[in-house]
């Protein structure tokens, strides 16, 4: 019989809740600071507890949100609360879409007239109006509904449209940093990357700028221009004059560069690590025929408009945008604005000569906006790294930018399928030193490789494998391609939106001035002087060498067709060579094996010639029962 249990005893749940709060703690957690909260429909006023965070915390970078935190913070910035209710009319907006295919020539262009279309309505939050009798609550209400009715416009643009944006900053808090910024600056510069410059910019805070003052002005400084070539600058230079966009060139890593041998003057061969590329491109040398890149300038360009800035000559830049009627004491504030690693802290650093400002690949490493004296003169203020809102074709277009970070990525095939339709086959095994094995034209092979051909071959090449079954790591050679694309060592130069072939515009950046230097080097060890001899008398050049068209494998199809043809149905299974086996052979000295060494041996050394064994090469013989008489000569002509 079992007997009751004691009202006395202890259960495992009151057990557990004491070892977590302590006994009579969890009334504490009652006590806490609460806010008043009012139920406009029923009147009703209660209680919530009051969330404390902490300032990191509040300045955390958030770019992405699932369905349920987009929900959730949604109603944060409203400030309502919610209870659970089958509802038939909520209606979850799914904001991370997710698309691992590469479009089509047609549907990007669809995609890309979308795009045009609804260009004007990619807006940056605005801060609402307010005065010295506005007071702490009230401006902070206004801010976080004027920031909801922003992101809710953008949600229904992107719903009702079918667009896939950038995972713009979803955190107020830093778009106050970029409001206060902002207002304190006389020059507001937009720091891009050059290989993609309208991604990176965003038009509506230009007007932005000009909204809050008209005597503000904008510039927008075009980051990585070493990495363009003297007719990509021009490219970029005739569109964006004609678009009447205030640019310059710069180069952050150039001008680095330019600050430690000036500080090294004991070593006067510092400038010559450089990249004969670079080099030519920062001295403003084409590296190839003005008079025939095809490229037409709509406007008319001097030198000034192409030229990469020295770190003097930005600083003059600055100078020349100090208000008119500033009192004598006035310093130039100068605001600085950018996506993550366009090199807005590189920027910075290169600047003032060194390292104030901490340089990460980490988006949202800069929390604060922070003043820096650059001279007497110009005051920098640097904003954190924003992500803008803009529109894309696909995530893994995002990816190969840099905005989406690449450790954190689940899918690869599609940004790796994007490199290789980039980057040529050539180029890319002439970078890593691998063998690319494509799928042959019969199999439905086009020449370029996919994104797995392109990983399996550099994972195996170094060694990657999985663990258990031993195969080539796709997933751990794609980030290190990815990043190796995303730092430059793969370039890719998006085109001007009025020059349509990328292939054309990019013709220049695969030869072998732009290969690393271990394996440039190693490409002009494995050439022998003879070949590079007959090259140069006969005009060929080192691009053609390198982008020389290789032929594709043959598959299982053409494997057997030859096998058909070659070899003979009466075989029975038995290996047949082709019939031009024995001319290829001829002028060949072939070794001889089998029976016929064997009766070669026997007739050297006048023994049987089943006696004789043949082993490696070499001529060995035994005897037996019946070849005494055999034996006994081999051995008198060993003898003598």
């Amino acid at each position: 019989m079992v007997l009751a249990k004691s009202k006395n005893k202890v259960g495992l749940g009151n057990s557990l809740m004491n070892d977590r709060f302590g006994k009579g703690k969890g009334g504490d957690r009652k006590k806490a600071s609460a806010v008043t909260r009012t139920n406009h429909q029923t009147g009703e006023e209660y209680l919530i507890n009051e969330k404390e965070d902490a300032s990191w915390v509040k300045m955390r970078s958030v770019t992405q949100q699932g369905a349920l935190d987009e929900f959730l913070s949604t109603a944060e910035l409203a400030g309502t609360d919610f209870t659970a209710e089958k509802m038939d009319n909520v209606k979850i907006i799914h904001t991370d879409q997710k698309n691992p295919y590469l479009l089509s020539a047609h549907e990007e262009r669809v995609v890309l007239g979308k795009h045009k279309q609804h260009k004007a309505r990619l807006t940056v939050p605005r801060r609402p109006k307010w005065d010295s009798n506005t007071t702490p609550e009230q401006l902070d209400r206004k801010e976080r509904d004027s920031f909801l009715s922003w992101r809710r416009g953008l949600a229904e643009l992107q719903e009702n449209n079918d667009l896939l944006m950038t995972p713009f900053e979803r955190n107020i808090e830093v778009w106050r940093q970029l409001w206060r910024v902002i207002e304190r600056s006389d020059l507001v510069v937009q720091i891009v990357d050059a290989r993609n410059p309208l991604l990176f910019r965003s038009a509506d805070l230009e007007n932005y700028v000009k909204d809050v003052d008209p005597k503000k002005e904008n510039l927008l400084l075009i980051n990585k221009s070493d990495m363009l070539t003297q007719k990509q600058r021009k490219a970029w230079a005739s569109h964006l004059k004609e678009a009447k966009i205030a640019f310059k060139f710069f180069s952050a890593r150039l001008a680095t560069e330019a600050n430690e041998e000036g500080d090294s003057d004991d070593e006067p061969e510092a400038s010559s690590s450089k990249r004969p590329a670079q080099q030519a491109v920062s001295e403003g040398v084409s590296l190839g025929d003005e008079n025939d890149d095809g490229i037409v300038p709509a406007v008319p360009l001097d030198e000034e408009d192409t030229k990469i800035l020295t770190i003097e000559e930005l600083e003059g830049i600055f100078l020349r945008h100090s208000p008119t009627n500033a009192e004598g004491d006035h310093k130039l504030q100068v605001g600085l604005i950018g996506y993550p690693n366009v090199g807005k802290s590189s920027t910075i650093n290169a600047l003032i000569g060194a390292k104030k400002v901490s340089v990460s690949a980490t988006p949202g490493k800069t929390k604060h906006f922070q003043t820096i004296h650059l001279s007497e003169r110009v005051i920098l203020c640097d904003c954190p790294g924003l992500v803008f809102p803009n529109f894309a074709t696909t995530k893994a277009d995002l990816v190969c930018n840099g905005i989406l970070p690449i450790d954190q990525m689940r899918e690869f095939a599609g940004p790796c399928g994007l490199v290789t339709q980039r980057i040529p086959k050539s180029f890319l095994e002439a970078v890593y030193g691998i063998r690319i094995k494509t799928r042959a034209l019969e199999e439905g092979g086009s020449g370029t490789p996919t994104a797995s051909e392109l990983l399996r071959a550099y994972a195996s090449a170094r060694g990657y494998q999985t663990q258990g079954l031993g195969q080539p790591d796709e997933s751990r050679a794609a980030r290190y391609v990815l990043k190796d694309y995303v730092n430059g060592k793969l370039l890719y130069v998006e085109p001007p939106p009025d020059i349509e072939d990328a292939k054309w515009f990019n013709r220049e950046l695969y030869d072998e001035l732009h290969l690393p230097e271990k394996r440039r080097a190693a490409l002009v060890s494995a050439t022998d002087d003879m070949s590079l001899n007959e090259a140069k008398d006969g005009g060929a050049d080192t691009e053609s060498m390198i982008s020389e068209f290789v032929a594709l494998p043959a598959g299982p199809k053409s494997k057997q067709l030859d096998k058909g043809f070659f070899g003979a149905s009466s075989s029975g299974g038995k290996m047949t060579m082709p019939f031009n086996h024995k001319y290829t052979e001829q002028g060949r000295e072939k070794p001889i094996s089998g029976r016929k060494a064997r009766t070669l041996v026997a007739l050297e050394n006048g023994i049987d010639p089943k006696d004789v064994q043949v082993v490696s090469g070499k001529k060995h013989y035994k005897g037996g029962a019946k070849s005494k008489k055999g034996k006994k000569k081999a051995q008198d002509s060993d003898e003598d």
